[in-house]
């Protein structure tokens, strides 16, 4: 009889137990129930600015060259050069290669071409589409190369002010590159890439 009465208790509290951890269980499940989402992942509003792409970019024209390269302050694109292409270049006449080619004589010359130079496959396939550096052709790259030639292995993020890749470029110019022309000056191109310079729309705005 004793012995019913001591199974009994232990069924007991392993009942009572039970129902306590329920209730816990009921109990936190209220406490911190949450609504499933209508939408899985993150919804993230973004402000329409309106036309393909968003607001337009300022437009880096091309200057004159006639009528820039005659003034630019070659010291000044001497300076850029050290202080941002001498780390992957060399401008010696009859230099090596470092990790990029050696730029004496750049201006004008064929693109992906000088010797001994291991290119990257999109320089070669760039050198199909803009045979040579010209003015305008090494205007755009320097200011943006990895945009302009996709899949090059040149990381430098370019010289973004004009003005200072014009003195880098009239600086290359003057650097075993005197035999490429510069163009005649023209007026009108001229006043057309200033009124679409970053620095011409500043100035406008205000």
């Amino acid at each position: 009889m004793s012995g019913d009465l001591q199974v009994n208790k232990i069924l007991g509290a392993v009942l009572a137990t039970g129902l306590v951890i329920m209730g816990v269980k009921l109990g936190a499940e209220a406490i911190y129930h949450r609504e499933a989402p209508e939408k899985a992942g993150y919804h993230i509003e973004v402000a329409d600015t309106g036309g393909e792409g968003g607001a337009a970019a300022a437009v880096d024209t091309p200057p004159d060259w006639g009528t820039v390269i005659p003034t630019a302050d070659i010291a000044a694109g001497e300076k850029t050069f050290q202080t941002k292409c001498t780390s992957c270049h060399n401008n010696a006449n009859g230099g090596p290669n470092a990790i990029g080619p050696n730029l004496w004589g750049v201006v004008g010359r064929p693109v992906a071409s000088h010797p001994g130079m291991d290119y990257s496959d999109a320089m070669k396939a760039h050198a199909k589409e803009v045979p040579n550096w010209s003015w305008d052709a090494i205007y755009a790259f320097l200011g943006a190369p990895s945009k302009v030639v996709k899949g090059t292995k040149m990381t430098f993020v370019g010289v973004k002010k004009p003005e200072d890749r014009i003195n880098l470029i009239a600086y290359l110019h003057s650097q075993g590159s005197t035999g490429y022309a510069v163009p005649a000056p023209n007026p009108a191109a001229a006043s057309e890439g200033a009124a679409a310079s970053p620095a011409a729309a500043e100035a406008a705005s205000k």
